[in-house]
């Protein structure tokens, strides 16, 4: 649903800022297809998990689909993460882009969650992505857990 909701929010903006273009054309719905975004594709690997959680997953939203055992909410978590936080959910937002100009590390509690690890690769929004999750601090975990259902939810950390 919220997927959904933001995918429409934002085919809206986009169509009302490209109308000034399309208002010089014959047909103004022209630009609209170009607007849509392409099928985002992603490759999950989670190895380390144990308890049947170790895998390796498509994902595919837009529609949501592929080998994921929770494609749709994995899909609805990602869309909801990137409308809340402003940029896609595998970039740092600003505030963590500033911390890390001004050399100020984040304060992570010295908590092991274990030897899990994800790999998620593929195509978000026509943006390449490649990035790892681990459990090896507690900022770590929190990244993992924010995460979850793209990624297996691991015991309580």
């Amino acid at each position: 649903m919220l997927r959904r909701l933001a995918l429409s929010a934002s085919v809206s903006l986009l169509a009302l800022a490209a109308a000034p273009a399309a208002t010089a054309q014959a047909d103004p719905l022209l630009p609209l297809p170009r607007l849509i975004a392409a099928p985002d594709r992603l490759h999950v690997t989670v190895t380390g998990a144990d308890g049947g959680l170790d895998g390796d997953y498509t994902l595919n939203c837009n529609p949501a689909g592929g080998t994921h055992p929770n494609a749709e909410g994995a899909c609805d978590k990602l869309a909801a993460m990137e409308l809340e936080r402003g940029v896609s959910p595998f970039e740092d937002t600003r505030k963590e882009r500033a911390q890390q100009r001004a050399g100020k590390a984040p304060m992570c509690t010295m908590q092991y969650g274990g030897p899990a690890k994800a790999h998620i690769k593929g195509v978000w929004h026509s943006k390449r992505v490649d990035v790892t999750y681990d459990r090896g601090n507690g900022c770590s975990i929190s990244r993992w857990n924010e995460m979850v259902p793209v990624i297996p939810a691991i015991g309580r950390s």
